[in-house]
């Protein structure tokens, strides 16, 4: 299935995306910004309470939420709820939305090369 946006310049081919491990969930330190509803959603699913999905998932940055990393080496990050073994993400029903909007943010309208190095699903 190939996706794309309004705006982009390029598309996205869901079928390529599984021959991945990752890209997306493994570099450099960053933020996986997380809303409110996002949280409660989180919660239900691993049947936690909201205080502890906050208290183990997730670091509050200013008045909001970032989902916790991984530390694999000295630059090397991965997102907490990335199954390394299994090379995919262990909440994929309830992500966030910066996940589910991944590869068609703002910042890769100017920067087509730099998507393309980290997507192998992107197609132009």
């Amino acid at each position: 299935m190939i996706l794309e946006q309004e705006g982009y310049s390029y598309k996205f081919d869901a079928i390529r995306c599984s021959t991945c491990e990752g890209n997306c969930c493994i570099g450099e330190s960053g933020f996986i910004w997380i809303t409110k509803e996002e949280i409660e959603k989180l919660a239900l699913f691993l049947e936690q309470s909201i205080e502890e999905v906050v208290s183990k998932s997730l670091r509050k940055v200013g008045y909001k939420y970032s989902i916790k990393e991984v530390q694999l080496s000295k630059d090397n990050f991965a997102c907490k709820f990335f199954d390394l073994t299994k090379k995919q993400c262990s909440i994929y029903d309830v992500r966030p939305s910066q996940c589910r909007t991944f590869p068609f943010w703002d910042y890769f309208k100017q920067n087509i090369e730099e998507v393309k190095q980290e997507c192998p699903a992107i197609v132009e």
